[in-house]
């Protein structure tokens, strides 16, 4: 088995918790996407070129009856895609829609302040901060993450040509593409770390996505019970095998993809300046998608930020982070009591408090609002995001 260099060490620390599971994540690192990858590499040699949003678009708009003069690398993805597999149980995914919604002003939050900034600690920060993705974008890449969770739990949003299951395949493909344009250039040290954007990489942020993040909303007084956490995981497993990842090493229960979360980041080496540049990006684009948008407003709600995020992700990585020295009044533990409190209140109570309930997935539809190219499927067009054309 090739091991990438900066994987060695943290690969025989993961082996001694689960040598299997170590095995078959280094194994991935190496791993892009054929079926992704011949998809971009065929629109790319098209000749003459065509229109990538309209060739996308026409393939997702009906998927099991896509156009004959499409792509055939297109048209064989996206038909592979139409048959759910036999484990996908729309029932879980309906309580976990439930449980979603009543939980949605905690979810961005726990994204936020967590999960998102976690899974930069591993060297897909590496990509992200080659095509400058984050660092110009980190507030359109927030609501990116929000929009496609939103999606995700619409009822019915996972099937076939639902709004989850056709942003989820745009993602993949954005992936393959970012993957081409990243191995073609010579920013890349293959032997060092592997494949970018690997499917080491999206089985590891698929379970920090799905069971990660429900453990963080649950330190923040989210209201998930064990059989709703592991319909949210279901989901989540789902979307990761539309995403490419193999069932072979598919997470398929909560404790399972916290298991595959562990090994993982113990894989993954130390976070080096890209995961640092990365973290603290999301951390200081988080008030700016809130609306905090004068820098006396976003300065104090960036420390907030950063002390939840510390003290849910732990101090040893926060450091690592090079994150704000912890305050004295900690914060998550205040959070978690008024998400409680804000449960059990009457309606009538409700009804004279600003932020209420009912109006929480509103709210979080509003702030993931990506404007004009949310049903865009165009792909990215250079290396750095700042000479490619708009996607």
């Amino acid at each position: 088995m090739e091991i990438p260099s900066a994987y060695a060490a943290g690969y025989q620390a993961a082996r001694k918790i689960d040598a299997e599971a170590a095995d078959a994540y280094i194994r991935h690192t190496t791993v892009g996407d054929p079926p992704a990858d011949r998809v971009v590499q065929e629109l790319a040699t098209t000749d003459p070129p065509v229109n990538v949003h309209a060739v996308i678009a026409a393939a997702l708009r009906s998927p099991k009856t896509p156009p004959k003069h499409l792509p055939e690398s297109l048209r064989d993805l996206v038909a592979d895609l139409c048959v759910v597999p036999d484990w996908y149980d729309p029932e879980l995914a309906r309580r976990a829609s439930l449980a979603f919604v009543r939980n949605s002003n905690i979810v961005p939050a726990a994204l936020a302040g967590a999960a998102i900034v976690e899974g930069f600690s591993t060297l897909i920060s590496k990509s992200f901060r080659i095509r400058g993705r984050i660092t110009d974008n980190g507030i359109r890449r927030l609501r990116q993450n929000l929009l496609h969770l939103a999606d995700q739990y619409l009822p019915g949003g996972m099937e076939p040509a639902g709004d989850g299951w056709r942003l989820t395949v745009r993602i993949r493909l954005v992936h393959a593409q970012s993957r081409l344009l990243i191995t073609q250039s010579d920013e890349w040290d293959h032997q060092m770390y592997g494949t970018p954007i690997n499917i080491g990489h999206i089985l590891l942020a698929s379970t920090t996505f799905s069971a990660r993040l429900v453990q963080h909303c649950r330190r923040l007084g989210a209201d998930f019970s064990d059989a709703e956490a592991e319909a949210y995981v279901h989901v989540w497993r789902y979307t990761a095998w539309i995403l490419g990842v193999p069932e072979p090493i598919l997470f398929t229960s909560m404790a399972d993809a916290l298991r595959w979360f562990e090994v993982g980041m113990t894989c993954e080496p130390v976070p080096d300046e890209d995961a640092i540049i990365m973290a603290n990006s999301i951390i200081n684009s988080a008030p700016l998608l809130l609306g905090h948008a004068s820098r006396d407003e976003r300065k104090p709600f960036a420390k907030y930020i950063y002390q939840v995020c510390r003290e849910l992700i732990g101090d040893e990585m926060a450091d690592r982070f090079l994150f704000p020295p912890s305050q004295r009044i900690k914060q998550v533990r205040l959070l978690r009591f008024e998400n409680r409190v804000r449960r059990v209140l009457p309606k009538w109570m409700m009804a004279r408090v600003k932020d209420r309930p009912d109006q929480d997935y509103l709210k979080m539809l509003d702030i993931s609002d990506v404007g004009d190219r949310a049903q865009s499927y165009r792909l990215p067009t250079a290396l750095h995001d700042e000479d490619s054309q708009p996607w």
